[in-house]
């Protein structure tokens, strides 16, 4: 395949959108624990926009104009997508377990190293209150 012929080049993430059964419960999870900031809502649309630093995350309700499309709620046997990874700075792993369990949240297990886009680098990983999966990533090592 010729790459050269491609009229655009992939820079980042803009935005993922996650079906929800709760839009009010998802949206105070990535803005309270994950520090998010809402920066539109579209009630008619059963839609919340969350900055996630350069990226977006977009909340949609699976019983809203927009998520009704997608079928049934994600679960274990359905799942919107494998998972969220969120680069952060500091990753430091004791901080962070601590402040998922102020959640009431625990990590799937200990910091392991896995490859991103920076390179290798420590990730926990845990679930938001639909089941999606999130990573957290720190910087490459």
């Amino acid at each position: 395949m010729d790459r050269s012929a491609s009229p655009f080049a992939v820079q980042r993430i803009d935005h993922i959108v996650l079906r929800v059964r709760d839009l009010d419960r998802a949206e105070a999870f990535y803005r309270d624990l994950l520090g998010c900031e809402v920066v539109r809502r579209r009630d008619d649309l059963g839609l919340r926009h969350l900055r996630a630093g350069a990226s977006m995350i977009d909340l949609v309700s699976v019983d809203g104009k927009l998520g009704s499309r997608g079928g049934a709620a994600a679960g274990k046997e359905a799942r919107n997508v494998d998972h969220l990874c969120l680069r952060i700075e500091p990753f430091d792993e004791a901080a962070i377990v601590a402040h998922l369990a102020a959640h009431g949240l625990a990590p799937h297990g200990p910091a392991s190293n896995n490859f991103g886009a920076e390179g290798d680098g420590p990730s926990l990983y845990f679930d938001d209150p639909d089941g999606n999966t999130i990573e957290l990533k720190g910087p490459s090592t």
